[in-house]
Formats: structure tokens, C-alpha cells, sequence
């Protein structure tokens, strides 16, 4: 992989994260970071340059859906789960 398409890859990976973090409900949140992270790892391995731009082209259209989900999220507030609290006093 070249050198720049490594930097968008990486950026790309960033970015799904730092989205998925966003999601207000806890089961959604940890499976879209669990979820991006199993997939990244799937393919880190790829060689094909065809493969990895279609690879990548799916990742931005996900990205998208995240972005949009997050928001719809937001729309609708729920209460925090009990295990959410508990993370808060261990940090």
C-alpha cells in the first residue's frame, strides 16, 4: 500500500471511531467500535489496489451511515445504562 493510501486509510479508521463514539446508547456505540476495529484487522492484510479502494469506498459509505445514525441518535434521548455510570467512577 503507498504511502498516502496508508495516511487515508489510517484517517479514515480514525474518523469511523471518533463517530461511533458519539452514539448515545451504550450497545450501539460499543458495537460499531468493536465492529470497525474487527473489520480493519479483517483486511489489514490486503494487496490489491483494486481491492483496497473498493475497501475503502465502503468504509466512507459506512463512515456516512454513522454519521447519520448518530444524529438520528441524538433526536432521541434515552437514560443511561447502569453499566455506563460504573465506567465513569472507574475513570
Amino acid at each position: 500500500m503507498a504511502a498516502s493510501g496508508r495516511a487515508q486509510v489510517l484517517a479514515l479508521y480514525r474518523a469511523m471511531l471518533r463517530e461511533s463514539r458519539l452514539f448515545g446508547a451504550y450497545n450501539y456505540r460499543t458495537y460499531a467500535i468493536r465492529r470497525i476495529r474487527d473489520a480493519f484487522r479483517e483486511n489489514k492484510n490486503a494487496k490489491d489496489p483494486v481491492e483496497i479502494q473498493t475497501l475503502v469506498n465502503k468504509a466512507k459509505r459506512d463512515l456516512g451511515m454513522i454519521r447519520r445514525q448518530v444524529h438520528i441518535g441524538q433526536l432521541y434521548s434515552t437514560d443511561k445504562l447502569i453499566i455506563e455510570n460504573q465506567e465513569k467512577l472507574k475513570t
